[in-house]
């Protein structure tokens, strides 16, 4: 369970990297459109994982370029939020493919047959 530091800090970081993402993202990642969908930081707040879902291209594509320009993204984030953090944490970007997976969950679900239930001739067997 994350401590409420932890929480508050990665809302923060998910709010200024998407930021810079909206302002800038062209020239990390190209005209891909890109959501940031969460952040974990770990106990002692020296790395935080990025949790990105794309669309219009594939993620591995997008998140080796993240990969290249992860010093200049982490440089951004240090000049937004140097007054409010002692150390700027490393940055490690994954695919959220939570959404992906609920897509499959949710076709599964729609596949299931579900005989009806005769409550009636239930009832009057016992």
């Amino acid at each position: 369970m994350d401590s409420t530091r932890q929480l508050k800090f990665a809302k923060l970081i998910q709010k200024e990297i998407g930021d810079i993402f909206q302002k800038e993202g062209k020239n990390y990642y190209g005209n891909s459109f890109i959501t940031v969908t969460g952040v974990k930081i770990t106990p002692d707040l020296s790395i935080a994982r990025v949790y990105i879902s794309t669309f219009h291209e594939k993620g591995e594509d997008v998140l080796k370029k993240l990969h290249t320009h992860r010093r200049e993204i982490r440089h951004k984030l240090g000049e937004r939020i140097r007054s409010q953090a002692r150390v700027i944490p490393e940055i490690e970007f994954f695919i959220d493919d939570s959404l992906d997976y609920a897509e499959k969950i949710d076709k599964l679900m729609k596949g299931l047959v579900i005989p009806k239930d005769d409550d009636e001739g239930s009832a009057n067997n016992n």
